[in-house]
């Protein structure tokens, strides 16, 4: 295949899109390829692989996929998600499934789970070489420059993990070496492929893309690796599953499957949207037009119900008015009901009959948009929940994350669509509730992504005031399909 060479304003443009985390994400994954440079940044990472052949679209197209940039894979490269996929399945890699581990693992590690780590190795590391506030792909690459960890040499790592009780990591771990990694798994040191089909046209926006991610706030599925990729979809973490490692999928087989709460304030959605989760099996309770005071009194009445208990998910569309930070109902006056308050009343300590099962919130806000950047339409799709505290943990035997199980899908429009004499349903909305009634049998991640692709074409075609911006933010373990 011929090499589709990467251009400055190509390298330039996904430089200034990444955040720090992702920066810092993507100089790891690469350590390998680039063990003969010293780049002090991804710009120049990037730049010297170019310069000396290394770096195609192919490539730079794994490297946003492995950091879940999937935005930046339509947008700059013209690509998407399952094009990588189905390149990665028949080519060899420029990332290490070492490396993807590695990273991984710093995902689901907050911020004292690092410092008790941090704190376990200075025996080996020395006292002070890594300082407290480092983080945890900082403490393996010392590690690695002292010969104490590498692809076959994990002991320590896992036995610093059982040691603050992380066995999901340290079985992770178990899981990825009794895979024979590393053993003849070949991985490009000149890279020679370049994705099917793939052109890098030049872009026409100049815009930054926040994912809305923190390192010691991001939790993603739990997934084995594999020497030999089967044929199966690549979740967002980007590992492969092994034949005999079966992906773990949520139960999802309660008859209903649970309630899906409607509150709708402006008047538009709940008839479609009460038809669409009636035919996926849900037991459907809706309220219309109530005020901020009203909002959380049902929403505490749902969270507390005994129900709960016995099915095996939650769903709850809200569609608003708002700001960033609150939901007002009806009362454009009123302080409103924060989106911090609406997810703290389901958490695991919170709500403990939905412990451990799917909780989906589908969010519609009109709020009034100013200062967005014109192409700054949709932010990227990220396995985490924006200012979440993620140290809490449901104590028990299972230790699930009182935030874990999360769906949180928000999409924001202009107020002024509400102005107009016929206002019409959300096309956010609208979208989704064809999704899911038509393609109820696949993965609701996988879904979302495709979800963003429609909104982003209708927004290619609107004046800025018609637009739509969607984020999804999750903290979901498993595979989800809403199926039974």
């Amino acid at each position: 295949m011929a090499m589709c060479p990467v251009s400055a304003e190509v390298i330039h443009q996904v430089e200034e899109s990444l955040d720090e985390d992702e920066k810092e994400m993507m100089l790891f994954l690469c350590r390998d390829v680039a063990e003969n440079l010293a780049p002090p940044n991804v710009r120049e990472l990037l730049g010297s692989l170019s310069e000396r052949g290394q770096l195609s679209v192919a490539t730079l197209a794994e490297l946003l996929y492995r950091v879940r940039r999937f935005d930046l894979l339509k947008r700059v490269l013209k690509t998407d998600k399952a094009a990588v996929e189905a390149h990665l399945h028949r080519n060899p890699h420029l990332v290490s499934d070492y490396r993807v581990l590695m990273m991984e693992i710093g995902e689901n590690l907050d911020k004292s789970d690092v410092s008790s780590l941090i704190f376990l190795t200075r025996d080996y590391t020395g006292r002070g070489k890594v300082t407290k506030d480092k983080s945890f792909l900082d403490l393996v690459i010392e590690l690695e420059k002292l010969n104490l960890i590498a692809s076959d040499q994990l002991n320590l790592l896992e036995k610093c993990l059982k040691n603050i009780h992380r066995i999901d990591l340290k079985t992770k771990i178990q899981k990825y070496t009794q895979s024979g990694q590393g053993a003849g798994l070949k991985y490009m040191n000149s890279l020679q492929a370049s994705l099917p089909n793939l052109s890098v046209k030049e872009p026409s926006y100049n815009s930054r893309f926040q994912n809305g991610r923190s390192k010691e706030q991001r939790l993603v599925e739990n997934l084995g690796i594999q020497k030999k990729p089967v044929k199966t979809s690549i979740q967002e973490s980007g590992a492969f599953l092994t034949p005999h490692i079966y992906e773990e999928s949520y139960r999802m087989q309660s008859k209903p499957l649970g309630i899906c709460l409607i509150i709708d304030c402006i008047g538009n959605d709940t008839e479609y949207l009460r038809e669409t989760f009636i035919s996926l099996d849900y037991h459907v309770q809706s309220f219309l037009f109530p005020s901020a005071d009203d909002i959380p009194q049902i929403l505490r009445r749902f969270a507390h119900l005994p129900q709960q208990r016995d099915y095996d998910s939650f769903v709850c569309v809200l569609v608003s008015r708002g700001d960033s930070q609150r939901m007002m109902g009806v009362d454009q006056a009123h302080s409103g009901f924060s989106w911090d308050c609406v997810k703290s009343m389901f958490m695991g300590d919170m709500c403990p009959s939905l412990i451990g099962k799917p909780k989906l919130f589908f969010i519609q806000n009109y709020e009034v948009i100013g200062g967005q950047s014109e192409d700054s339409s949709l932010e990227v799709d990220g396995p985490a929940i924006r200012n979440w505290d993620s140290k809490a943990l449901h104590p028990g035997p299972s230790m699930i994350h009182r935030e874990a199980d999360f769906f949180w899908s928000l999409c924001t429009a202009d107020v002024s669509q509400l102005e107009k004499p016929s206002s019409s349903s959300s096309v956010y909305l609208q979208n989704l509730s064809q999704k899911l009634q038509q393609e109820r049998k696949r993965p609701l991640v996988d879904l979302h992504v495709e979800l963003t692709d429609k909104v982003y074409t209708w927004n290619s075609r609107v004046s800025p005031k018609e637009k739509y911006y969607l984020s999804l933010q999750h903290t979901l373990r498993k595979k989800l399909i809403l199926s039974t």
